[in-house]
């Protein structure tokens, strides 16, 4: 049994776990954050000890639970890739209650509507988005205050009672889904344990030494992979995670030369960026073993190895999943879409329309299940107030993804497409439904579906088709991306705008997207269609 696997099996959550690796490596260092001169915090850059975070996230404990919040109780957390997000949602994990992470992109409405679904408690934000957060929460009748003062948060609204274990509801984490609503994966802590376990475990060229090594991780902390898979996995081998405030391609790789990472985790837009980038010294100074992420194109992933001396290790997973496939082992198959094999605790086949498993090479859907007599053992608990739609993705004892990929005689998976309506751009889920939903009612569309095209950069990019009876220019398409500047966050905006003349649609009036333009034909040089890229920019 490896170290990681004993903490694991002594502790009912992961704060017990957490405070277990801080017992027996205080001095390891738990949490590093590189220098970003002109940053509003740790512009020297900050390096957290795991006997540091363990203070800090026991007093912030403490406060909690003199507040009368713990299990039963979420939290909602507007607290962006900083310490203080970690140090809080480890204190919540002490007090048994759960966290609800905000995407700070989010426009009012989406707020609004994630503070009402989730039925929070409390809402935490810093003191610059503080107005913003407090504006949705007070609409909500939602205590609301500063993580700086949190010593002045308002009592729990309820009191509750009971026992925290590997069963408590520990995170909420909201993922896309076709409906135009994000939907609310409930994760528990023996979700947590689970992943955390699987990633230090992968060995090949996932390999985690104990204590040696710092992962460095540009992403966002309200998704899994940094603020449930990556962080669990360090703390169970009592590793660094290093957590820059977003990526910056100007001083990448000086950034993981004096955070000295040994690992780092991409989105298939960080790769081509920096390979575009002129050769600098700098660039070979780094110490890193492995890249892990997804949506590297195959037809630059050797050029990516071979100039940066990085192998980057493709993996597939979902928020529903925790555990994810990993192509780890050499050979790597870097000139495909190969993702990995089944493994000893999950299984994995590629089914038709009707669950019938399908021949080798053949494309299907990928459907997976825990093996052993629990087939969700280790998965999400089920989509918050949606049961009806938790039964449909885990219909047949499996869970089915949505991906079609391919499986060959070695039983390698190979990614196609996405059959679910999701655009995949730069790591961001989009609901084609929610950009659908925020353009129908303007005055002059007739109709609109939204699809994904192809963005050499960013994986996808979203493309609205429109059917109007008026004029069809710039103009007028720019007007349609600025319906939806407060409706939505600018990741979800139109990038493209094609004018159409009608939209095919099915017997029953479903649009079938697959028909809007010819097959084989790239939607972006079709006639009537507008380039709106360069609008399409983060609001500072």
């Amino acid at each position: 049994m490896t170290d990681a696997e004993r903490i694991a099996a002594a502790s009912a959550t992961v704060w017990q776990a957490f405070k277990a690796t801080a017992a027996a490596n205080p001095d390891n260092v738990f949490l590093c954050i590189p220098r970003g001169e002109g940053r509003a915090y740790a512009p020297d850059g900050l390096e957290l000890t795991y006997a540091e975070a363990h203070a800090e996230a026991a007093r912030r404990a403490a406060v909690f639970r003199a507040k009368g919040y713990g299990p039963g109780h979420r939290v909602a957390l507007a607290l962006e890739n900083r310490p203080d997000h970690f140090l809080t949602q480890l204190a919540l994990y002490a007090v048994g209650a759960c966290q609800v992470p905000v995407n700070p992109d989010y426009k009012d409405h989406e707020l609004d509507y994630l503070l009402e679904h989730s039925e929070a408690d409390l809402a935490l934000s810093l003191p610059h988005n503080m107005g913003w957060l407090r504006r949705a929460a007070d609409a909500r009748g939602i205590p609301s205050g500063e993580i700086s003062e949190l010593s002045e948060i308002p009592d729990a609204p309820r009191l509750t009672s009971g026992e925290t274990g590997r069963q408590t509801e520990a995170a909420l984490i909201y993922t896309s889904g076709t409906t135009g609503r994000p939907k609310g994966c409930i994760l528990d802590h023996e979700y947590h344990f689970a992943v955390g376990l699987w990633y230090a475990k992968l060995g090949g060229r996932l390999t985690l030494n104990h204590g040696a090594e710092r992962l460095f991780v540009p992403l966002p902390v309200f998704h899994v992979n940094a603020g449930i898979n990556t962080l669990t996995a360090v703390i169970l081998t009592a590793n660094c995670l290093i957590l820059p405030d977003r990526f910056h391609a100007e001083t990448w790789w000086r950034d993981l030369a004096e955070t000295r990472a040994t690992g780092m985790h991409y989105l298939g837009v960080i790769p081509p960026i920096l390979l575009k980038k002129p050769e600098a010294p700098e660039e070979r100074a780094h110490q890193v073993k492995f890249g892990l992420g997804a949506g590297l194109d195959p037809a630059i992933h050797q050029a990516f190895e071979t100039r940066f001396g990085i192998p980057m290790v493709e993996v597939w997973g979902m928020t529903e999943t925790g555990r994810f496939l990993a192509d780890n082992h050499e050979p790597r198959r870097s000139d495909t879409r190969a993702f990995g094999k089944p493994f000893a605790e999950m299984e994995a086949k590629v089914v038709d329309e009707n669950n019938v498993e399908l021949p080798r090479g053949e494309a299907g859907e990928l459907v997976v299940r825990a093996r052993g007599a629990d087939p969700r053992n280790g998965f999400f608990r089920g989509y918050l107030k949606n049961p009806a739609e938790t039964e449909k993705v885990w219909r047949g004892g499996w869970f089915h993804t949505g991906d079609v990929v391919t499986m060959d005689e070695d039983d390698m998976l190979y990614f196609v497409e996405r059959r679910k309506n999701i655009i995949r751009r730069s790591g961001e889920n989009v609901s084609a439904a929610e950009v659908e939903n925020a353009l129908i009612d303007h005055p002059a569309i007739d109709g609109v579906a939204v699809i994904g095209v192809v963005d050499e950069l960013r994986d996808e990019e979203i493309m609205a088709c429109v059917v109007t009876p008026g004029p069809r220019d710039r103009a007028v398409a720019q007007g349609m991306l600025a319906h939806v500047r407060d409706r939505l966050a600018y990741y979800k905006w139109p990038a493209w705008v094609a004018f159409v003349d009608h939209l095919p649609r099915t017997g029953t009036e479903k649009v079938r997207k697959g028909l809007i333009f010819p097959e084989h034909e790239d939607p972006r040089a079709a006639p009537g269609v507008f380039d709106l890229r360069d609008l399409k920019k983060r609001s500072v």
